[in-house]
Order: C-alpha cells, then sequence, then structure tokens
C-alpha cells in the first residue's frame, strides 16, 4: 500500500481548488479471456476529465493506480509519464482556469476484489468482472480525483469480448462493438460501476405514478453467473425490490433519481453490497445454492433495501470526506429494518436488529478503537477501517432513538427536506441537524453531542426496593459508563415488570416509558406495582445500551427465560446475558446451560442461529480451557437431541443440524455426521443438500476424519466456484503440521490466491480443536504482519492481520506477546496498530471470561 494513501487534509485542499464537469472513461476489457504470460493481466483505460481550477497556475494532482501509463495530456500539452506519474499520482502544474486531462493507461485486472476484479469460473471457464471501489479503488480503473465531494456526470464506454454483456449506473446499448452507457447524474468516484461478462440476466419493470401526475418507470435487472443460475430466485428478490421502491417513494416524496435499477450478485465479493447507483452490487452467496432457513431471507431483504436506502441518502447526497460516512451508512443500516417491517414479509426484522446488529454494535463498541459515531478520518486506511459496527449497527441504533426522540413524521418530513436541499451535492452533520432542529422543533445540538460525538456504550441496571406488603415501594434505573468512556447520556427507555401467569407464562403486567438521565432514575410510575420476578430496562429496545438485571430478575431467567412469550422481549434478554458472558459477569458454561436449557424453545429461528452462534464462542473464547472438553460434548448432545426433536424438514431442524456440525467432535458424533454423508444414516425429513454436505466436511476434515481424497471426490461432485472455496477451507482444516505449514505460505507467502480463496484458507486454518498444533504460528504472526501490511493491498491486510492473529493461542503469553509487538511499533501505520489493539482486545476479554468461569467451577 505504500504511496497510495490521501489525507483529509490534502482533500480539503484539492475540493477548495478544483471543480469536476465530467469524465469520459473508455475502457478496452477484450484482454480478460484467452491465454496471457502478462503479469499482471492488464486493460486498457482512456479517461478524459473536465475540470475547472479556482486558482490559475496552481497545481493539484490525479489519482491512479496502474502498472503503467502510456500518455498524459493536460490542456492539450503532452506530459513526460515517467515524471508525473508515481505510481498512484499524476502530477498536475500550471493549471488553467478550465482544463482538459487525458490519460492512457494500462490498469490491472485485480484478484483481491478491489478495482477491476477478474473471475474465472473453474465449472465452464467463463470469465466474469466487476468493479468495486469504496472508498477509492476507482483509481485502479481509470484516472480520477478520488474523494467524495468532488462529483461530476460520468459517461463510459467499453469494448469487451465477443457475446459479452455490459453494464453500467446509466442505460448502455452495444453499437459497431462498443457498450455505450447514458451519461449518469453528478456522483462520487466511488459509486461508479462497471459489471461485464456472460450473466444470467432477468428482467422486470416498476412503475408508479408521482404526486403531479407524471408516470415514473424503472426498469429493473438482476443477474448472477450462469452457473448460479438454477438457484437464482429473482422473482423474490424483484418482489422485495419493488415493495422498497414503494416504501422509499412514500416515505422520502423523492422520485428515484437514477434511471434504471440493476442489482448484480458477483463472484469474490468482500462486501455485503455496494450501493452503485443504477447498479448495486451483492456477494453472490445471497443466492442459496441449499435450503437455508427465513433469516437468509430477511438478511438478503434488509440488505436490498439498504443499498436501496443508499440511493438517496449516500448517492443523491453525499458526505463530504469519510469523518461523516454514518450519514449515509447508518441511515441504509436504519432504513433496510425500517423498510423490512413496513413493507415485506418480514415484520419482526426488528427482532433480528435488536439481537444480531445490535450484538455487532456493543461489541465495536467496547474495542479500544471504538470511536463517535461522526468519527475521526484522517485518511483513507482510516476511512476503510471505519466500515465497521459503529457506523452501521450503533449509528442505526441511535436513529432509531431519534425517531423516537423527534417523532416518525419529523423524522422523515427532516428527510424530505434534506433531499430537496442537497441534492448531488455533499454534506456534513450540521446540515442533517439543522433540517432536524426545523421539523421537530427540538434542540438537536444537545442530542448531537450526547449520541453522536461521544464514544461507548452505558449500561442500565434496575433497583427495587419492595414495601412490607411485598409491593414495589421504589424503582430506579442506575446508569453507568466505563472509565474510559465516562459520558452517561439520556435515554428514552421502557421499564416492563413481568410476572408468571397461573398456566406458567412469563408475561408483562406493567410498563412505563421514562427519561433516563445521570446515574439514577426513579421510575415513580411503577410504584405501587406488584412486586415483579422480572425487571427488563429496555423493554421494547428503545434505547441503545447494554441491559442488566437485579438478582432476582437473573434467577427468573436462569429458570424460566424460555417462558417468556413476547419474541422481542425474549431476544433482549439473551442479548444481555450474551453481553453479561463476555464482560465476565456470568460464566460461560452458566450461559452454554441456559441456551441448552431454553434456546429448543426458541420460535425466531433468528434468535436460534445467533444462540448457535454466541455459545459455540461461548465455549471456544470464554469457557475455562479445562472445562471446554466437557462443554463441547454437552453442547454436541444437546444439539443432536434437538435436532431429533426438531419437526422434519423444519427450518429448527436445519439449524440444529448445522450447529452440531459446528460442535460435533466425539467418534459417534463424526460417525452420525459421515454416515449422513454417505445416507447409511437418516433423520427424518432432513435433506443433506450440497451446501450442508459441506458443512459435515468441515469437522470431520478437521478431526481427521475426511481426507484429501474424500475432499477431491466431493469437488468433483460440486466442481464449482463454490464447492472450491468449501474444499479451500476443508483441506486448511486437516489436522496436520505440513497442512498448517503450507496455508500459511498460500496466505502470508503468497498472492497467488484470490481474495476469497484466502479468506477460505484463513477460515480452515484456525480450528479450535487444533490449538496446539497452531502454537508455532503465534511468534511467525508477528514477525509477518508489517511486511504484509506494506506490500499486500489493504483488503488482503486486513484479512491477513485479523484473521490470522493467534486468538487461540488464548494465554497470558500472547497477550504480552501482543503488547511487545505494539511497544515496538508505535510508528507503524494506525490502522495496521489498530487492528492489532483490537485482537488484543478481544483476547484480554477472553482471558477475563475464562478467569470468571473458572471460578464458578472453583465455588
Amino acid at each position: 500500500m505504500p504511496g497510495e494513501n490521501l489525507t483529509r487534509d490534502e482533500a480539503r485542499e484539492r475540493a477548495a481548488l478544483l471543480s469536476v464537469d465530467g469524465y469520459e472513461v473508455s475502457l478496452d476489457l477484450r484482454s480478460a479471456v484467452g491465454g496471457t504470460d502478462a503479469e499482471p493481466r492488464t486493460f486498457r483505460s482512456v479517461t478524459t476529465i473536465r475540470f475547472r481550477c479556482n486558482e490559475p497556475g496552481a497545481a493539484t494532482f490525479a489519482d491512479l493506480i496502474a502498472p503503467s501509463v502510456t500518455s498524459v495530456s493536460l490542456n492539450g500539452k503532452d506530459l513526460d509519464a515517467g515524471q508525473v506519474f508515481d505510481g498512484s499520482r499524476i502530477l498536475l502544474e500550471d493549471l488553467a482556469a478550465e482544463n482538459e486531462l487525458i490519460v492512457d493507461a494500462q490498469c490491472a485486472y485485480s484478484r483481491t476484489g478491489e478495482g477491476m476484479h477478474r473471475f474465472v469460473d473453474p465449472e465452464d471457464g467463463e470469465v466474469y468482472l466487476y468493479t468495486q471501489y469504496e472508498p477509492a479503488d476507482s483509481r485502479r480503473v481509470f484516472a480520477n480525483f478520488e474523494q467524495p465531494d468532488l462529483k461530476a456526470p460520468f459517461r463510459f464506454e467499453v469494448r469487451a469480448p465477443e457475446g459479452w454483456t455490459v453494464w453500467s449506473n446509466g442505460a448502455g446499448e452495444l453499437a459497431d462493438g462498443v457498450w455505450r452507457f447514458a451519461e449518469t447524474k453528478p456522483i462520487s468516484t466511488y459509486i461508479t460501476c462497471v459489471v461485464a461478462g456472460p450473466y444470467h440476466y432477468v428482467t422486470d419493470s416498476y412503475a408508479r405514478t408521482l404526486p403531479d401526475g407524471t408516470r415514473l418507470d424503472i426498469p429493473l435487472g438482476a443477474m448472477c453467473r450462469k452457473g448460479l443460475a438454477p438457484y437464482f430466485d429473482a422473482d423474490d428478490v424483484f418482489l422485495v425490490t419493488k415493495q422498497g421502491l414503494d416504501f422509499f417513494h412514500e416515505h422520502f416524496d423523492y422520485p428515484y433519481p437514477f434511471g434504471k435499477y440493476d442489482q448484480a450478485f458477483v463472484p469474490e465479493y468482500n462486501l455485503g453490497a455496494m450501493e452503485n447507483p443504477g447498479l448495486v452490487t451483492f456477494r453472490e452467496e445471497y443466492i442459496f445454492r441449499g435450503k437455508v432457513t427465513r433469516s437468509s431471507y430477511e438478511a438478503r431483504a434488509n440488505v436490498v433495501l439498504h443499498e436501496m436506502a443508499h440511493m438517496w441518502f449516500g448517492d443523491l447526497v453525499t458526505m463530504v470526506w469519510w469523518d461523516d460516512l454514518w450519514l449515509k451508512e447508518s441511515f441504509a443500516d436504519f432504513m433496510g429494518t425500517f423498510a423490512n417491517v413496513g413493507a415485506t414479509r418480514f415484520e419482526d426484522a426488528w427482532i433480528t436488529f435488536a439481537n444480531r446488529r445490535k450484538a455487532w454494535a456493543y461489541r465495536a463498541d467496547q474495542l479500544p478503537s471504538t470511536h463517535p459515531i461522526t468519527a475521526d478520518i484522517r485518511d483513507l486506511q482510516d476511512a476503510k477501517l471505519n466500515f465497521d459496527g459503529i457506523t452501521y449497527a450503533k449509528g442505526a441504533s441511535v436513529l432509531k432513538q431519534l425517531v423516537a426522540y423527534v417523532g416518525q413524521d419529523a423524522f422523515l418530513e427532516g428527510a424530505r427536506r434534506y433531499f430537496k436541499r442537497h441534492a448531488y451535492g455533499n454534506t456534513r452533520l450540521g446540515d442533517l441537524l439543522s433540517v432536524l432542529g426545523e421539523t421537530s422543533g427540538r434542540d438537536m445540538g444537545a442530542w448531537a453531542r450526547s449520541w453522536l460525538q461521544t464514544a461507548g456504550v452505558n449500561s442500565l441496571t434496575p433497583q427495587v426496593l419492595l414495601d412490607a406488603e411485598g409491593r414495589v415501594d421504589e424503582l430506579a434505573v442506575v446508569q453507568e459508563a466505563a472509565e474510559s468512556h465516562p459520558e452517561l447520556r439520556p435515554h428514552r427507555v421502557a421499564v416492563g415488570l413481568y410476572r408468571r401467569t397461573a398456566e406458567g407464562a412469563l408475561e408483562r403486567y406493567a410498563r412505563a416509558e421514562v427519561d433516563v438521565d445521570g446515574a439514577r432514575t426513579v421510575v415513580s410510575e411503577l410504584a405501587g406495582a406488584e412486586a415483579p420476578e422480572l425487571v427488563l430496562v429496555n423493554d421494547d429496545d428503545l434505547t441503545y445500551c447494554k441491559t442488566r438485571f437485579d438478582e432476582t430478575s437473573l434467577a427468573t431467567l436462569r429458570e424460566h427465560l424460555g417462558a417468556m412469550t413476547d419474541p422481542l422481549a425474549r431476544a433482549l434478554c439473551w442479548s444481555a446475558l450474551w453481553n453479561m458472558t463476555r464482560d465476565a459477569l456470568l460464566p460461560a458454561r452458566e450461559f452454554i446451560g441456559i441456551v441448552l436449557r431454553f434456546s429448543g424453545r426458541e420460535s425466531d429461528i433468528g434468535v436460534l442461529q445467533m444462540l448457535h452462534a454466541w455459545a459455540n464462542s461461548a465455549l471456544v473464547h470464554y469457557a475455562a480451557p479445562a472445562w471446554r472438553e466437557r462443554g463441547g460434548l454437552l453442547l454436541a448432545e444437546g444439539a443432536l437431541r434437538e435436532l431429533r426433536a426438531a419437526g422434519p424438514g423444519s427450518e429448527q431442524q436445519l439449524a440444529w443440524a448445522r450447529f452440531l456440525a459446528t460442535v460435533a467432535s466425539a467418534p459417534d458424533d463424526l460417525r452420525l455426521l459421515r454416515g449422513l454423508l454417505e445416507g447409511t444414516e437418516t433423520i427424518d425429513g432432513l435433506e443433506v443438500d450440497q451446501e450442508l454436505r459441506w458443512a459435515f466436511l468441515e469437522p470431520l476434515a478437521a478431526h481427521g476424519a475426511a481426507d484429501e481424497t474424500v475432499l477431491a471426490a466431493e469437488l468433483a461432485r460440486d466442481d464449482t466456484a463454490s464447492g472450491k472455496r468449501h474444499q479451500v477451507r476443508c483441506l486448511a482444516a486437516r489436522p496436520s503440521e505440513a497442512v498448517k505449514a503450507q496455508a500459511w505460505a498460500q496466505v502470508v507467502e503468497s498472492d497467488a490466491l484470490s481474495n476469497a480463496l484466502v479468506e477460505a484458507t484463513i477460515t480452515g486454518f484456525g480450528q479450535p480443536s487444533q490449538r496446539e498444533l497452531t502454537a508455532p504460528y503465534a511468534s511467525k504472526y508477528f514477525e509477518v504482519i508489517e511486511r504484509v501490511w506494506q506490500e499486500r493491498s489493504i483488503q488482503i491486510g486486513m484479512d491477513v492481520v485479523r484473521g490470522l492473529f493467534p486468538e487461540l493461542q488464548d494465554s497470558q503469553a500472547t497477550l504480552d506477546a501482543t503488547d511487545a509487538w505494539l511497544a515496538a511499533h508505535e510508528e507503524s501505520a494506525p490502522a495496521l496498530r489498530r487492528l492489532v489493539l483490537e485482537a488484543r482486545d478481544d483476547l484480554a476479554r477472553a482471558l477475563r471470561g475464562q478467569a470468571c468461569d473458572a471460578a464458578a467451577d472453583e465455588g
């Protein structure tokens, strides 16, 4: 990554100097097919940029990352490419008031998912291309001014191999062997896009009559690789798309501004999706090759709606710089769930939000790298790491609170004014607060200071005093904050009181909303209520906090959590118990015991699958080492019991089958998995499709029960891109010193693997059952990470630094080695240090959890 960074100060200076009038970009992608000995494989990129300069005679630079530049022309004058191009920037001196820059370059195809990604399908040899840029990789495809506040219209033309189809942001036509695309509205460089190849393409259309009587017609398209076409349920994608377009038009009062709406499901994608206007890209794993649960369809719908919300929040109106990334991501994350609940069949999506999205936020907000929602982003490396649980999930949680604070009507009216006032422009925090202040009549400054400009998560704990008659004398909510982030915030919360009914159901019988402000707030409305068995201080999930329990409530949950009838309240209790486990307030074995006792009664499939993930994490990271084997056997025993008890063919059956594969280690469990694969064992209603076969094979490989021959035979059965990723993961999972050495070398010492296969190899490498086998790599990790960070792309660097951190060597020695590296590398790239600091914090948290669990054993 040398020389490729861009600082906020540089971007600010360039924005003050330049205004961009338009781009014309011509790409020749015919080199994508056919053999070549040249490395890297390249394509021709010719870019014309017309721009104005506020200070004639001044100097600036354009951005381009390319193996070579053929020619550079500024205002008709040829520049010496060898002199003005340094590998990532093109020096532009003596600018005129009006300028034209023409750059002819050879740009490289990518194998890391950054820039112009090239994928060869092993199933049929077909080549597929797509671009992915955020935050700053369009400069790998064409010369530009790579910062979000230098918006301009773009006109693309593309030459492609015969028989291919090409898509871009605007509508395209093929004439004389060239695909030419309609000029876009003014947009930022990072949301331009090109997708090209023999994709399977399905079309539909959307129409509505606007308030002024005009008709809005939006051509719809959806595409995937030909090999995935048999599994592509485009009808459901289009259904959610149309529901979303209806919903956002009704609430935003601003017609979709970008013409067509294509959605491309592409291979080896690093993200969930990207909001390129008119051409949204998604990871192809959202096309399901096997049976999945309802939560997978809900998650896909959420992502479709999240990206659609970006058409307004992010594409139409864009942040000035990455400090205000939340202006688009927090809104889109909130709107994804808001629209899912309001427009689709997934009416319980707020439960998933409370259970899954907030867990991501709570973890991120307790790391040493936590930051205010409005972050301090010094440069592009900072920006890349800030696509995190704070910017997305905490920001969305805070916006959910804001809706309760100002009212939904005022919130949406603020959004409508925001779009109209800043269409095709760039904004900062103050621009949004201004319109929300107008529409709500509230002082947004104090709210923003508490919630957007400070970091950390508060905990809320109930205190209950009973009178002589056993009624509530006083109920108070105690607010606490971490020493590192001591801010106490205003919270609008609902406090729910629960008791068991005569039939045994644990139900709410009293509720009060109260504004919690300061260290202790009395809920006077609940005085005189019957004594509760459970107090839930963030009932209905109105605020962003860690929920704690008094001793009576905790004892009730230990015995009766499964009797709670309200699914959201139950999900909130599960989330609170998990936070207590992570905070070393609840022994991991006790959390696992509660999961085993009550998860079989969980009706929400998304919550159940989250519980499976948490229980496994509790075992791997927070359980005392001496109890791990026993805990693993208990989890596997419970998984098998629930698998056999689940309804034949049900979602619960599938979820428990996958969980059994995750925790299986005993010979009998492994024999059952092998028997299910071979057909010698059956469980009524369980269809062992290809995806489930690979899920069963990984534990077999990790425990030495499936060798290279078995995995090769499975790949022959599933000789696809998906099958190859699964096989690579399973190969790296095998319990052999030679296997681990090879996997390490393939990821660390070579850049031959694509991003998807790097990810698969890293996942297979780190098996919880192989701590001794991977122990030698703890010291090697600290020897190589700085070199990897310097030599590899930032995406691969992030994957390696995060994925190979020796988290399974969970000892004080590893913590000390991490501290030693940090002390010796104070001048290393801040983004690299951040990743190591985060991993260190996770390890320290795991050790505290293990000590808590060990103490429970001693007690």
